[in-house]
């Protein structure tokens, strides 16, 4: 589990039928070929996969607990968990208000930095307002058995069908960054006016960062960190 869980880290991957990978080999990409690992044909070592779920609905995104749990989403509105060999059959939560169709829904899912301390566990997800598809991003309290304690971080962000988004992690700097899409809009990715299809940098509580690139700019958005 804990292999699963470095992979996953590192390349962002959800799959719809969980797996464990027995032994990887991941060289930087930068490593000179004579310093990569040399396995010889017919070499013994090999990856071993094995199944740890199944029959789920779109899993979209994996996080691990520093107790060991795995937590995952499924598209349609279901948060679920996977503890001590097994998956949970009741999902931690199911999200009522999550908007499915294309390639919306649960989307992003990620832990506060001092989630032994404080439990709160984010949620990126697309929503029906006023008839518009939109994602908003909602911070809630895990107790062991559900959600709770709902919060707003940030919502309207524009979404369609396709083109979505959204990823969320927690950088070094302790801020929350929230990948984007472009919502079938490609030029909607390069005005600053607009925080679709871009990387935004949050507080853990919503409010803006004040050394964010375009704090305080004439016609652009403040929770802006990357653009294109």
């Amino acid at each position: 589990m804990k292999k699963l869980k470095k992979i996953i880290e590192l390349i962002f991957f959800s799959p719809i039928v969980l797996v464990t990978i027995a032994c990887a080999v991941s060289p930087s990409a930068d490593s000179p070929e004579s310093e990569l690992p040399q396995i010889a044909p017919n070499s013994s070592r090999k990856l071993k996969v094995e199944t740890v779920a199944t029959n789920l609905e779109v899993v979209w995104s994996i996080v691990f607990t520093p107790d060991g749990r795995m937590f995952f989403t499924e598209r349609l509105g279901r948060v679920r968990v996977f503890e001590n060999g097994k998956l949970r059959v009741a999902p931690l939560a199911t999200i009522p208000d999550v908007e499915l169709s294309g390639e919306t829904g649960l989307m992003g899912m990620t832990l506060h930095p001092q989630f032994v301390e404080n439990h709160f566990l984010y949620l990126a997800y697309a929503y029906q307002d006023n008839g518009n598809k939109q994602v908003k991003v909602v911070r809630y309290r895990e107790t062991g058995d559900t959600l709770t304690d709902a919060k707003m971080i940030i919502e309207k962000i524009p979404a369609a069908r396709f083109h979505a988004g959204t990823r969320l992690r927690f950088g070094p700097d302790g801020k929350l960054y929230i990948t984007t899409g472009d919502a079938l809009n490609q030029s909607q990715a390069q005005d600053l006016k607009s925080i679709g299809g871009k990387t935004l940098r949050l507080n853990d509580d919503g409010t803006i960062p004040a050394d964010n690139p375009f704090v305080n700019q004439k016609n652009a958005r403040s929770e802006i960190w990357t653009y294109g």
